[in-house]
């Protein structure tokens, strides 16, 4: 196993734990063989990935206790693991990020004393895998310590790691007043010293995380982006609790409908209006002023005015189900199309972080800027930007918050190799653009799959939404029961 964040630990527990599995494993197919060994390839504690794996309690999980199970079948495991350790909350509370990470550890933990009781070797390498080849009936994995490990099976669930690189700022990318990512906020806690001007690129999840941080720790702390704009405001994302007749119909739409994102449209504005009545414009706030918008979508998730918040999870698994059956080309058209709904409303902040945000905008430490800058320089000791029609102002520090590029995989005809999320990409190779129902890996798409699957976000070339946990989860349980009844 290639990578051990949350979904990493959810392909763990669902293959080594007969708890973990709601049915008897089927017959085994011809050479089929029991599971004698995992081995875990990842530099970090199991569980403690980028996404979950930062221990500072202000950095807050944006979905649901009722959305983060790493059990298939048992959606409710994350609650009741809270609850035995006197967690009184609701399920669609949220809650810090760490507590996940140490939930997904626990349930690591657990299931490897199971294993490991049954004859099942489990062994973590902290390394990072580089490569994995193809020879005769094995694979070997090349791990960036030197190591090589042989496998019969493998699963590559390996998240995000490059940050994007921000308009105005490639020159300036190894520059010591430049931080490529807000992640791990220890890191970031380290790199600036007393009060600072800082300068944060991004105005969304990642952002407002930096922002909370840094307004926090006593910094004064500007948010830029090409919008200007922060996500919605509602309680959390949370799992569906009724059946949404209209998104239940967008799975049934036809994939070559040259309509086809209006009428998803039409779904969406009828979901919505059967659980909330009201006109969307009285849903949402029309301020230009961002401190004035962001007042008036707490104020409307506070009174639960806002019912696009509940058809969120349901309509990004109903475009998930549907995403398959486009041509690549239609579906990225359509979630090009889509980028208004998706950066607003399907990643909206979650009401905690909107009232943490307007406590320091009211406080003076925190200003969300109407425009991205143009041009960048450091010069006299500190950042000269420049945004349209406004004066040069200055900072201390830059923060780039714009998000993760996604893991991509390239493959080398010649010596049979994957390459993981190489970059530079070896010129000799072809990306891997191609991932069947399966989520096995194919040399070529009319090929034999090999027995290595990819889980989470790396399918992205396949559905959109890929770092959605539920459906990541649904994935490792999917999988699984592909290797359990694998020939050898």
């Amino acid at each position: 196993m290639i990578g051990c964040g949350a979904v990493g630990t959810s392909v763990f527990l669902h293959l080594v734990d007969p708890a973990a599995r709601p049915h008897p494993v089927p017959p085994s197919r011809p050479r089929a063989g029991r599971i004698r060994s995992v081995t875990l390839v990842d530099p970090n504690p199991v569980g403690w990935g980028l996404a979950f794996g930062d221990g500072d309690p202000l950095l807050m999980c944006n979905s649901a206790v009722n959305l983060n199970s790493l059990l298939a079948h048992h959606p409710a495991d994350f609650f009741e693991h809270l609850r035995e350790h006197g967690w009184q909350g609701r399920p669609d509370d949220c809650v810090p990020r760490a507590w996940m990470a140490a939930y997904s550890h626990q349930r690591y933990t657990r299931a490897r004393r199971s294993a490991t009781t049954r004859g099942i070797q489990v062994q973590h390498l902290r390394a990072t895998a580089r490569t994995v080849t193809a020879q005769h009936d094995a694979y070997h994995v090349h791990l960036d310590d030197g190591q090589e490990i042989t496998a019969t099976h493998v699963v590559i669930c390996p998240g995000v790691h490059r940050p994007r690189t921000p308009d105005a700022f490639p020159p300036h990318q190894h520059h010591p007043a430049y931080l490529d990512s807000p992640y791990p906020t220890a890191r970031l806690r380290g790199h600036l010293t007393g009060p600072a001007r800082v300068l944060v690129l991004g105005t969304h999840q990642s952002a407002i995380d930096a922002a909370l941080l840094l307004c926090r720790d006593g910094h004064h702390t500007t948010l830029t982006s090409p919008s200007g704009r922060l996500p919605a405001v509602r309680t959390a994302l949370t799992a569906p609790t009724r059946p949404h007749p209209p998104l239940q119909r967008i799975t049934r739409l036809d994939p070559a409908d040259p309509h086809l994102a209006d009428k998803i449209t039409r779904h969406v504005i009828e979901a919505i209006r059967l659980i909330d009545p009201r006109p969307l414009r009285h849903q949402t706030s029309a301020a230009t002023d961002p401190a004035q918008r962001l007042r008036e979508e707490i104020a409307l998730a506070e009174r639960g005015a806002c019912g696009w918040a509940e058809i969120c999870t349901p309509l990004i698994e109903a475009v998930i189900a549907l995403a398959p059956a486009l041509p690549p080309a239609h579906r990225d058209a359509l979630m090009t199309r889509s980028g208004w709904f998706i950066s607003r409303y399907a990643t909206a902040t979650t009401l905690i972080n909107a009232r943490r945000l307007l406590t320091h905008i009211n406080a003076g430490a925190l200003h969300v800027a109407d425009s991205y800058p143009t041009t960048a320089s450091f010069t006299g000791g500190s950042w000269r930007v420049q945004r349209p029609g406004r004066a040069p102002e200055h900072f201390d520090h830059v923060i780039n918050a714009t998000g993760f590029h996604p893991p991509h995989l390239a493959w080398e005809p010649g010596n049979n190799t994957w390459y993981l999320n190489p970059s530079p990409v070896p010129p000799s190779t072809a990306p891997v653009e191609n991932l069947e129902a399966d989520l096995r890996l194919r040399p070529r798409p009319a090929a034999p799959p090999e027995r290595i699957w990819v889980v989470g976000v790396a399918t992205h070339i396949r559905i959109p939404f890929a770092n959605h946990l539920r459906n990541a989860v649904r994935q490792a349980g999917q999988v699984t029961d592909q290797i359990r009844t694998s020939p050898l």
